[in-house]
């Protein structure tokens, strides 16, 4: 490991930590705590805020981690902005995480709000999150959209799999094969995310 990417995961632990001495308790907590921490250590992919507008991002501290400045991220604010060929894109994903929520907290907005976020950067999604594994996505979205992601019974990328569920639901089918297990690109849709 490059003493760049040990300083950066460092400072990861470091905000990581800070956040989770004030989590709230929320199912959210840890996966919020990744992402913020990701992106103050100048890792991940999300926007500023984490793509939230900023008062919805000074909520979610609120939420998750009373007492905790929501300044924790001003030093990388300034990441741009999805370009605007793309919000449409990100909306439609938004919709799509939105209707399939589990309604048990406002966490859940939030969660699709920044899942949206991520999706238009260009690393798996998890990554692009600022999370530090593929399993805390997976229990993220089992938590926050459990209908959808029991749709994704055979472990198909994140990613992926929500754009094909857009596509799925305006009757657009793009698969080269019948099936995804005698398809040429299987490899590409599903196994590991390292």
């Amino acid at each position: 490991m490059s003493t760049l990417a040990r300083d950066l995961t460092l400072d990861a632990d470091r905000v990581y930590a800070r956040l989770m001495v004030r989590a709230a308790g929320d199912g959210n907590d840890r996966a919020f705590a990744s992402m913020i921490a990701t992106r103050a250590a100048g890792g991940g992919a999300l926007p500023a805020w984490l793509g939230l507008e900023v008062t919805d991002f000074h909520h979610l501290m609120a939420h998750h981690f009373p007492g905790i400045s929501p300044d924790v991220l001003t030093a990388m604010d300034g990441q741009s902005p999805v370009t605007s060929n793309r919000l449409d894109e990100r909306e439609e994903l938004l919709q799509l995480l939105l209707t399939q929520r589990a309604e048990r907290t406002p966490s859940e907005v939030w969660m699709a709000q920044v899942i949206a976020a991520g999706c238009m950067a260009n690393d798996h999604l998890w990554q692009d999150l600022g999370l530090w594994d593929r399993k805390e996505l997976t229990e993220l979205m089992r938590r926050n959209f459990p209908e959808l992601a029991a749709r994704n019974d055979k472990d198909m990328k994140w990613k992926r799999f929500l754009y094909k569920q857009l596509c799925e639901s305006e009757g657009i089918y793009v698969c080269r094969a019948p099936s995804c297990s005698v398809c040429a690109d299987y490899h590409v849709c599903f196994g590991p995310e390292e």
